[in-house]
């Protein structure tokens, strides 16, 4: 226990110290009232809150030891620092969506008429503790991969950015720290005993490496620039970096409950729909919150973007991208500005409540439940602006 409070000691000091505003995850809101409250309604129906599902590990002696070498850090810019916030902070219950998915999903499809009623006894509020595990694996895995993305680039590394040395230690920090988490997630994984299972979530890792790989290569703003890169690319490379963890997570939660392959693919199908439409969602957010004149920045490969290039045409866009470059600095506003003139974002809008809806038609197979509505609610929230 006094390992137990240490650690949470040592991860609040870390955390009220560097209160930035690093967004840890996809499932972020756009209108945080509302977005708390159906996140709210959903933990209800599962059963108790996901911000606790990954506490066991995150309190372990080892990882107390770990929060020790941690706090060296305060003071420093590392964005491990951040990463940590996270895990004491999170007032805005982002941190464990996809766990909570995880669990309404298994809950939503209930029992398989194939499961012995041995089986069924085991259940916690309409979920199998292998559902549950499953979820904190996922949760785990989803983290150690945050933890892994604070590695600084000591390539960029300036003076502003601190002494070398703590961005070095910040380093070696994260990848033991992110190992750490992933190595307790492979072996909660090993445990559920279901081959399947352990195939499924091994893919959604390499999905993963492969989708960070291309987001963070050196020049992908470059190949972003080209006639290739179009929005079926931009679908490809953000199902791989943010949707194909909760995909193969909410069809592994289905073959743990021995449920057939339609109720499988029906699960993967909404756990893809509402990342890829989370993702634009987020993307489209400069675009629709900001107005002409507020400062404003915004990747050059998030989706507005993409599909403005794709009606102007590459000659344009560029022409563009030079209107709005001074001293090798680009204009953020002036480009917004170009962007908003034309269709790119109504077409991003378009394409955001399409996943939306084709993740609200993947779950209408599932009886009508609590569980139902609830991920009906979250997919539905992910549409609004």
């Amino acid at each position: 226990m006094s390992a137990i409070r240490a650690t949470c000691r040592q991860l609040a000091r870390v955390a009220l110290i560097n209160r930035g505003q690093r967004n840890l995850s996809l499932f972020s809101s756009t209108s945080p009232s509302n977005w708390s409250k159906v996140v709210s309604d959903a933990e209800k129906i599962v059963g108790y809150p996901t911000s606790f599902m990954s506490l066991r590990c995150l309190l372990s002696d080892e990882l107390s030891n770990v929060a020790l070498h941690v706090r060296k850090l305060v003071g420093t810019k590392h964005p491990l620092l951040n990463t940590a916030r996270g895990f004491v902070y999170d007032s805005r219950n982002n941190l464990q969506m996809r766990g909570l998915v995880v669990l309404l999903l298994s809950k939503a499809a209930g029992p398989s008429h194939t499961a012995s009623d041995l089986l069924a006894q085991d259940m916690v509020s309409g979920i199998y503790p292998s559902q549950r595990n499953l979820a904190e694996i996922t949760e785990l895995i989803h983290t150690a991969f945050l933890v892994h993305r604070g590695i600084v680039d000591l390539k960029e590394w300036t003076n502003s950015d601190g002494p070398l040395k703590d961005m070095q230690f910040g380093n070696k920090m994260a990848v033991l720290s992110g190992d750490f988490l992933l190595a307790n997630a492979c072996t909660g994984l090993a445990q559920l005993n279901n081959t399947k299972v352990v195939e499924l979530i091994s893919s959604a890792i390499g999905d993963l490496v492969q989708g960070i790989y291309c987001e963070n290569s050196a020049n992908l703003e470059e190949n972003s620039q080209a006639d290739g890169f179009n929005m079926a690319t931009w679908e490809e490379q953000t199902f791989l970096s943010h949707g194909a963890l909760l995909a193969k997570s909410c069809q592994a939660a289905m073959e743990l409950a021995k449920h057939n392959k339609e109720s499988q693919g029906l699960a993967y199908k909404y756990g893809k729909h509402l990342s890829l439409g989370h993702k634009m969602n987020s993307d489209l957010q400069p675009f629709v919150k900001s107005s002409l004149g507020e400062p404003v920045t915004f990747s050059l490969n998030a989706a507005p973007v993409v599909f403005h290039r794709q009606i102007v045409g590459q000659e344009k866009w560029r022409l563009q991208l030079q209107q709005a470059t001074f001293r090798n600095q680009l204009d953020y506003s002036k480009l917004w500005a170009a962007i908003k003139s034309e269709k790119g974002v109504s077409s991003a809008v378009d394409l955001c409540c399409y996943h939306g809806n084709k993740a609200l038609e993947a779950i209408q197979a599932f009886p009508s439940s609590e569980a139902r509505s609830a991920l009906e609610n979250i997919a539905c929230a992910v549409t609004k602006f």
